[in-house]
């Protein structure tokens, strides 16, 4: 798969994954106390910090988005 997560967009996702992360597990918020959207949080985070790290995101591989400049 080709790189096709550009700078802003994988500082974005980066953001995001380790705030759903932080809001999952450290907030203690009482809508995260249930377990589905407590782990859907943290699924989603991972799924983020992955693409930011990859810089490959799959949905935009199908649809053909591109963020990069390359």
């Amino acid at each position: 798969m080709s790189i096709n997560v550009g700078t802003f967009d994988r500082v974005f996702r980066a953001i995001l994954g380790l705030v759903l992360l932080y809001l999952a597990f450290l907030s203690g918020l009482p809508a995260f106390d249930g377990a589905i959207l407590k782990y859907g949080a943290a699924l989603v985070g991972i799924v983020m910090l992955i693409t930011a790290a990859t810089r490959v995101c799959p949905l935009y591989s199908i649809f053909g988005f591109k963020t990069c400049r390359t």
